[in-house]
Formats: structure tokens, sequence, C-alpha cells
């Protein structure tokens, strides 16, 4: 146990149940580095986490408070407590992409829309491979899964001319971020900076299933020949990348922190002034 599982997380969820090379303890260690860079403790942030492989290895691992939120919801739950909870207290929501990109998006759209402050980590696995592997969102294009035997066919969000991010940036999120879970630096400052936004951030994180996508998408369970395909395949955001099938454009997509109020505090400053102007009637 490394020195950031003693100091944030409880030691009965140590070590992490996920499959044998499986990416997502690289985003979990990723988010706890900038905690930790950020001088933060378990008292300054209140952790969420949706369903899924994303939600089923974060949830409740965080020494400090948490709570979780049916598939989907997580966000409406957060608003709430944004709402209860003082200014400075931070709030991470730790989300796979189906909990973010389908049945949670409207959800999601309406806190990028109110600039709720949280800081949403997307754990993307690119399908459904806490339920057996079924294509999802995020899916790259002609990939078999076991929903899509013969390649994924429908349109995804990250393909042919559309990307959730610019969506979300559409949307009125105050920081964008993409990654995948390999990547270093980059990655931790990115959750560094959308943790100082006081409004809504989201990271966008791919990371490696090897049980399920591996096998059937890439034709293997090798840890190592799975992460070479995502590196093959990964450019700097400000590049066009290599010509591959599923470019992996990463870095900051979108910085406008604190440029706009935050949902809580433009509330409480509206509901001020209503009740100034009935006093003076």
């Amino acid at each position: 146990m490394d020195y950031l599982a003693r100091k944030y997380l409880r030691p009965r969820k140590i070590p992490s149940t996920a499959c044998s090379g499986c990416g997502l303890g690289q985003v979990h260690k990723k988010v706890l580095l900038a905690i930790d860079e950020l001088g933060l403790g378990t008292g300054d942030i209140v952790w969420g986490t949706g369903i899924g492989c994303a939600g089923r290895q974060t949830f409740n691992t965080w020494k400090g408070d948490n709570f979780a939120g049916t598939h989907g919801r997580v966000y409406a739950l957060a608003t709430g407590l944004r709402l209860a909870l003082p200014p400075e207290k931070k709030i991470i929501l730790t989300v796979g992409d189906g909990d973010a990109f389908g049945i949670g998006l409207l959800h999601l759209l309406n806190c990028a829309r109110r600039n709720v402050g949280l800081t949403v980590i997307v754990c993307d696995n690119l399908g459904y491979q806490s339920t057996g592997g079924q294509y999802g969102w995020t899916t790259p294009a002609g990939y078999c899964t076991d929903s899509s035997p013969l390649g994924m066919w429908e349109p995804n969000w990250v393909q042919g001319g559309r990307d959730i991010l610019a969506v979300l940036k559409a949307a009125g999120a105050t920081f964008l971020a993409r990654h995948t879970s390999f990547e270093g630096r980059n990655a931790v400052l990115s959750i560094k900076k959308a943790l100082l936004n006081n409004g809504f951030s989201l990271v966008h994180v791919y990371f490696p299933c090897v049980t399920n996508f591996g096998a059937r998408a890439l034709g293997t369970r090798r840890p190592a020949a799975i992460y070479q395909w995502f590196r093959e395949r990964t450019a700097a955001m400000d590049q066009a990348g290599p010509e591959v099938d599923f470019p992996l454009r990463t870095g900051i997509y979108y910085d406008a922190s604190n440029s706009r109020p935050e949902f809580c505090e433009n509330l409480r400053a509206w509901v001020a002034k209503v009740q100034e102007q009935g006093g003076n009637r």
C-alpha cells in the first residue's frame, strides 16, 4: 500500500477488486495525486460515485464523506449537496461513460448549464464492461463487442464529427479536459485545474479494460498489447494526431475557469436580492 492509499483510502478497500490489468486504478491514483499536491485532506472533499466499474471500484474508498447515486443520477444528488455544503468544500464524482454520456447525460448537461461547482472524472473503458462488454456511447466504430459481434455500427459521442466535450462546452461547462489513464503528469495537472475551478469541471479519462474490451474488440487480454493500442492512438489535443481509426486527442479542451458565477453563489445572491426587494415593499 503506497502513501496515497494510506493517507486517503480505507484500508478494507485495498487492494482493489478490479480485474488484473484494469486501468481504473491508474485513474484513481491520478485523482489522489492531484488532491495531495493541492494540499487537500479527507475533510475537504465529499466523494460521490456512479454505477458500473467506476462506481464499484471507487465507492466508499475515500476516508472522508462518500455518497453513491443510482445510474445517471449522481449529478442531481451532488447539486443538492453543493447547495447544502459550505462553498470551500469540494465535491468529486467518479463516474463511468454510461453514467456520464448515456443515462445521466441530461443531468450532466444541466449541471454544466448551471455551472454547479463539481469536479466530474469520467472513467471511460469504452463500453459497458461491468455487464459483460456491450457497446456503449464511446465504443470505437467498427469494433466488436458482446452486443456488436459484427462491429459497432451506431454513431458514438467521440467520432464522426461529434465530440461530447463540445456539447458540454456549449452547455456551459467552464473546464474540460481529456486524457488516458497512463498519460502521467498532464492528467494530474488537468485534475488539479479542475479542482481549482469554482464551477463545473469535467475530465474525461480513457482507461483499458482487459477482460471484455481487450478480449472482444482487440482479440487479446494481454495488458501490454492493449496499452500499446491506446498509445498508438494518443496525440496531444492541439495536434492532428496519427492516421488511425480511433484517435485519442488528449489535453485541456477548454479552460474558462472561474469565468462564470457558480450556481450556488448565483442562487444565494438571487435569493438575497429577492428578500431585500420584499423587505422594501
